[in-house]
């Protein structure tokens, strides 16, 4: 795959040291295989010209156009006071539309001479908007003669790469320093196994190299394509099935729920019966569970489908196989809230040892980093005692002090907010590995990657239980329809006097300083990216003052303190406030069935998955719920697009697939969303789930006959030129 041992060679050997620098801080191209697996974004035929008419603003784009006409102006500045300065005009065009390019001072008698009427180029610059006009300044370009020893040389073949360039490195200049490495191509070690490739009808890698930076025909392309789809997708699959393999080697303890023991008396005393979903997810788990090797199952539910009911059952089974069990959640208000719930539901069974406790009860500890030092000294002994068998707590439970008598079972909530790290640490605090069983809500796009990648066995919750409310969602484009905004805080009002409650979200608290970095955003979509996002603060007093004046707001954010948090929210839940602005702590496992309408202020400013996990706070009783997505972006944006794709579906497997087009998936073995160069290349998760299910197969043939890949030297090459050593670590801890 990526470095292969004949292509690690330092660029700088190879172009000089000045590209090289570039190539590394601007595309983190460091060695020859980098180069070789840099590949073009798109191509151009020789015949056909890009299309103008749908350039982007602001953004550096590569053009082939032809030129229609050359003008030079002189004209009088401070610097030529004699109107000796000088301004070239050329004007392009491709058939779809024109575009003008200027030239200025010394740099006008270059392109003057060469750039005259009927000359072919690709030029390259940024997109900008002069006197209603969009054109590029000063931009770089290569003549395309199609004749002459060098430029058939450079463009042999009829498509022109494009590649994914910078302002710093022309997409041609990648290009030559391409031509000049391309001969180590044959140097490439193939990973796949030769029956797999031949048996799939596939290039042998060197020459799947050379038809995608040399391409002749389309077909050479596509070819070029597949194959290199199928060495990402087969690459990785063999590291995620070598992981299952020795996962599936390592020893846990057996955990099965007695017939008559705590689970039983739980489920005799629920008030209503579980969903078939639910009962099908939770005979999945107790299986998993019954095994000798740690279970790792991802439970994918929709916001309110009862993943926390078949977590708990989980967790009992756990404690009435003598073992313990906890519960991480990614917030105070969440763990406190799931504490609360929790011992709720369970009664007299969360009494154990104590007064009027059941016989087969167990005691249920919260722990948190904001606990009383006496408290806390209480939870930490019953935890070591075994005393406890179901502990819920923030990140405080990774700990050091915290010591558990037997931890069978691990549940984290919202999977997506805590790192790997976090995981493993509390992992670490079984005697053997604690069974492991990770919920979401919203798939995020590296859940799903992960999801289509199979790394963890899938559970999905996909029916609501009886008695939720559907949600309608509506975008409210404030900036067009000022009034669409006024009947929003109107509908708010008759919410409330139906004897609801109503959720206001703002992207921001508002006592921060303004970070004068981050609120000049580089998106020219509109005039409302230039301001900073809507307080929570500010809008709060606005709206007391103004549209929601006689009501009681108040208000919620992740600086209060967690007693002040802790008692807002229990004021809301009992009805004694009517509208809580808040920022997106409430994103999350926040249960108040009075709140019917969540509006949602500058609703662009958050990503898709969040939107829906937001969205799930509502419509949570019998009263139908309403969600307003407040919006200053035009029509035509992609912004827009985003909040409509929201508002038009309640299901978060297809926002997600949304959200996953629109996003790509991170890097897939690296921290999730860091934005570090993904290991993906070429395979796009949404788009290719036929090739990564067929790879998943092949890769769990390969690594069953032989785990440690011995008759496989080039695919151990491939791995450990993906896994770097940090991607290693990363995977394990899983």
């Amino acid at each position: 795959m990526d470095l292969v041992p004949a292509l690690e060679e330092p660029l700088k050997k190879v172009l000089g040291p000045a590209t090289a620098k570039v190539m590394a801080e601007h595309l983190g191209l460091h060695t020859l295989g980098d180069l070789l697996h840099h590949y073009p974004r798109r191509y151009e035929e020789r015949g056909r010209l890009t299309h103008l008419a749908d350039l982007p603003m602001d953004e550096h784009v590569t053009v082939v156009a032809q030129v229609a006409d050359a003008r030079l102006h002189t004209f009088a500045s401070s610097r030529a006071p004699r109107g000796k300065g000088q301004r070239l005009e050329v004007t392009i065009t491709d058939g779809s539309g024109r575009l003008q390019l200027v030239f200025f001072g010394a740099g006008v008698h270059k392109p003057h001479k060469e750039l005259l009427p009927g000359t072919r180029a690709m030029f390259a610059g940024k997109v900008s908007v002069f006197n209603r006009r969009l054109q590029l300044a000063h931009p770089a370009y290569e003549l395309l003669r199609g004749e002459g020893e060098e430029a058939v040389e450079t463009w042999a073949g009829s498509l022109i790469p494009i590649y994914p360039a910078t302002a710093k490195l022309e997409s041609w200049k990648i290009g030559k320093a391409l031509q000049t490495v391309l001969p180590s191509a044959q140097e490439a070690v193939d990973p796949l196994p030769e029956s797999l490739r031949e048996g799939r009808g596939l290039l042998p890698l060197p020459e799947a190299l050379l038809k995608i930076h040399r391409p002749h025909t389309k077909t050479d392309v596509e070819d070029a394509r597949a194959r290199l789809k199928w060495d990402e997708a087969f690459v990785l699959q063999v590291a995620l099935a070598r992981r299952r393999h020795a996962d599936a080697q390592l020893p846990a303890v057996a955990r099965r729920p007695k017939p008559d023991g705590l689970l039983a008396a739980f489920d005799d005393r629920l008030p209503f019966t579980l969903t078939e979903g639910q009962r099908k997810v939770s005979a999945e788990i107790f299986t998993d569970l019954a095994t000798e090797h740690p279970m790792h199952r991802l439970l994918q539910g929709e916001v309110g489908s009862g993943k926390t009911m078949v977590a708990l059952r989980a967790m009992l089974a756990v404690v009435d196989a003598g073992g313990q069990a906890a519960m991480l959640a990614p917030t105070e208000v969440l763990a406190q809230q799931h504490h609360r719930s929790v011992t709720e539901m369970m009664g007299e069974l969360a009494e154990g040892g104590m007064l009027g406790g059941a016989e087969d009860a167990t005691k249920v500890v919260l722990l948190t980093g904001s606990m009383g030092a006496a408290a806390r000294r209480h939870a930490l002994l019953d935890l070591a005692t075994g005393e406890a068998g179901v502990v819920i707590g923030t990140h405080a439970l990774i700990e050091d002090k915290v010591q558990f008598h037997d931890l069978g079972l691990v549940v984290v909530d919202e999977q997506h907010r805590f790192g790997v790290e976090q995981r493993d640490a509390l992992r670490g605090k079984g005697k053997q590995p604690p069974h492991l069983l990770v919920m979401t809500a919203t798939p995020i796009p590296r859940t799903v990657a992960m999801t289509v990648f199979g790394d963890l066995e899938t559970s999905v919750l996909d029916q609501l239980p009886a008695g939720r409310s559907p949600i309608a969602s509506h975008v409210v484009p404030a900036a067009d329809k000022p009034h669409f905004l006024t009947r929003a805080w109107e509908r708010v009002r008759e919410e409330v006097d139906k004897g609801h409650q109503a959720y206001v979200v703002c992207p921001r608290i508002g006592d921060e300083e303004d970070d004068p970095k981050k609120s000049g955003k580089k998106s020219a979509e509109d005039e409302a990216e230039k301001r900073p996002p809507l307080a929570v603060l500010d809008v709060a007093e606005q709206l007391a003052r103004g549209p929601l004046r006689g009501l009681r707001v108040e208000v919620l954010h992740g600086r209060m303190a967690p007693d002040d948090k802790d008692a807002v929210m229990r004021r809301f839940a009992a009805g004694e406030a009517d509208v809580l602005v808040a920022t997106t702590v409430i994103e999350v496992g926040v249960n108040v069935p009075n709140a019917t309408a969540m509006v949602i202020m500058d609703a662009d400013r958050f990503g898709v998955s969040q939107l829906h996990q937001l969205r799930g706070r509502v419509g949570r009783g019998s009263a139908p719920g309403l969600c307003l997505l407040v919006t200053e972006m035009p029509e035509a944006s992609a912004a827009r697009q985003r909040l409509n794709a929201v508002a038009s579906t309640l299901d978060g497997f297809e926002l997600s697939r949304i959200d996953l087009e629109q996003r790509r998936e991170g890097d897939v073995l690296g921290q999730a969303q860091s934005g570090t160069r993904s290991s993906l290349r070429m395979l796009a998760v949404i788009d290719d789930e036929d090739v990564i299910a067929e790879a998943r197969e092949e890769a769990a043939r390969v690594v069953a006959a032989d785990p440690e890949l011995t008759g496989l030297p080039a695919l151990r090459t491939a791995l450990d030129a993906l896994l770097d050593e940090e991607r290693e670590q990363y995977l394990e801890k899983g």
